[in-house]
């Protein structure tokens, strides 16, 4: 990373003119709004700024800017730290192609009294610390809109650390309608445990050793949710833990992660947050309590591209692949092997007494000590898969298995019934399909790699359409869109930008902080 100064926009028009040079590069800017006193935590949001996301090497710009309207009457405006030069050789160090410096007169040119003020919903601002700071989050959610009005970035990186302002901020984007997609970035912590903040300057050595006491608190609660999921007695334990180090306690809740409703029980991900004072600082932080690793379902219909991408996106956030669809058609090599009608549901049945079915780390399928990995991917078995998989026993053995290696969580798998037969209760559904078009193209394309016949792409669309039509209204489990699915559409984009759709809606259910990302 350079260590010179980087470019330092002032004025509305250097803004526009860098924004513009960046425009007619067609260089992805990705945006990092801070209050200055950047630290390395701030440093590391600039670092994954950083990173390409698919569509080129992006340009980092980093904001400084301490704005009025999220500061109560009695907080500290006044004193909040202001490092303008150091914060452009940190920024710079990090990545950083450009830091906007702006004025309050440029981010509200009629005065803040005359701004247009947004109002996040009430549900996410009631509680945590818009209860102590009334106000706050308005503030916050009028800058940042104005500032992305006036950047127009792809994409906006926000901490984690400040969970409830990346909720509103998340929803407001959303309600807007506005372009950036938003990526939180995991908590970074000191040696001790201590979340980095700016106000932790405000504390001497002492007050630092002290406030070390918050994660303490929270760590303490986090291995005790593991034998109870009362929100009371967990609650209870922190405060004890906080009293005895003598930290003034603001709040300490126990909320569902994305709704911030409190929870009187663990739920799937639960926030359990605490605010204290802390000499002259108010801190904040937060843990994540699961009461299973997440799973990710990933539902759509045959040659969509689903085992393609889910093996990748399973590698890169440290999750199990369970390829369904192998299972299936493993099943369906066995029935044509043992020379059964795949159609004869009372003939097939036998056959699943007893049936040793194998998906290896490394993708090899195996069934009854049969290497099939290739094999299934056969014409024929691709000609008979539908009709094995819609007989209710089928379903019913295959289902049961599935649902007993997902009991544990921490995987991904693909199907065509996953998210609604199942795994109903998956943090994240995607109903990821392509056009019939698009699937033939793509099956064409296996075929040939594979060394198979490729029957005209006009034959290749009949089948496809044939067996769409198959799965979805078939008796037992058909093909269906779940209610909460998302469904990505994926013609036209290539693998890396299926990869980092999928990346980016598990991270809008699933935060770093409770879920690390595997490392490469």
């Amino acid at each position: 990373m350079s260590e010179t100064p980087l470019l330092l926009l002032s004025t509305p028009a250097e803004l526009q003119a860098w924004r513009e040079a960046q425009r007619r590069r067609g260089t992805p800017v990705h945006f990092v709004p801070t209050m200055g006193a950047l630290h390395q935590g701030h440093q590391q949001l600039i670092r994954r700024a950083a990173e390409p996301r698919g569509a080129g090497q992006p340009t980092v710009l980093v904001s400084v800017y301490v704005n009025p309207l999220q500061f109560g009457p009695n907080e500290d405006l006044a004193r909040y730290p202001r490092q303008l030069e150091l914060d452009r050789q940190l920024a710079a160090q990090a990545g950083a192609a450009a830091l906007w410096a702006p004025m309050t007169d440029d981010i509200y040119p009629a005065g803040q009294a005359e701004v247009t003020r947004l109002a996040p919903p009430a549900s996410l601002i009631a509680g945590l610390c818009g209860a102590s700071r009334p106000g706050h989050f308005e503030g916050v959610a009028t800058v940042v809109v104005r500032l992305l009005a006036l950047v127009r970035p792809e994409r906006l990186l926000l901490g984690e650390k400040d969970w409830q302002q990346l909720v509103v901020l998340r929803r407001v984007v959303s309600d807007l309608g506005l372009p950036p997609t938003i990526e939180g970035c995991a908590t970074v912590r000191q040696a001790d445990g201590l979340a980095l903040s700016s106000r932790n300057s405000y504390l001497n050595g002492a007050e630092l050793q002290q406030a070390a006491a918050l994660p303490r608190a929270l760590r303490a609660a986090q291995a005790a949710a593991t034998q109870s999921r009362d929100s009371a007695a967990l609650v209870a334990l922190v405060r004890r833990q906080l009293e005895a180090a003598d930290l003034q306690i603001d709040y300490i809740t126990l909320v569902a992660a994305h709704t911030l409703r409190p929870l009187p029980q663990l739920g799937p991900l639960a926030l359990l947050a605490a605010a204290v004072h802390c000499g002259p600082a108010r801190l904040i932080d937060h843990t994540f309590l699961m009461t299973r690793a997440p799973i990710v379902a990933i539902d759509g219909p045959a040659g969509a591209g689903k085992s393609t991408v889910t093996r990748a996106f399973a590698r890169r956030m440290g999750l199990i692949y369970l390829d369904t669809g192998a299972m299936y058609r493993a099943l369906t090599w066995w029935v044509q092997h043992r020379g059964v009608d795949p159609a004869d549901g009372g003939a097939v049945a036998p056959l699943l007494q007893g049936l040793d079915l194998q998906l290896e780390a490394d993708q090899t399928v195996r069934i009854n000590g049969h290497d099939v990995t290739t094999a299934i991917r056969s014409p024929e078995v691709t000609a008979q898969v539908s009709t094995v998989a819609a007989h209710a026993c089928v379903r019913e053995a295959l289902t049961a298995q599935q649902q007993a290696m997902g009991q544990r969580g921490g995987l991904v798998a693909e199907g065509r019934d996953i998210g609604t037969a199942v795994f109903p209760d998956a943090e994240l559904k995607v109903f990821l399909t392509a056009t019939v078009a698009e699937r033939a193209r793509r099956r064409a394309q296996d075929l040939r790699q594979r060394g198979f016949a490729v029957p005209e792409l006009a034959e290749l669309e009949t089948q496809i359409a044939e067996r769409d039509h198959s799965d979805s209204t078939r008796a037992v489990a058909p093909l269906q869109q779940a209610a909460d699915a998302v469904e990505l559409v994926t013609d036209g984009m290539a693998i890396d930008g299926v990869i980092q759709a999928l990346v980016d809606l598990f991270r809008s259910r699933v935060p770093e902080d409770a879920w690390p990302q595997a490392q490469p």
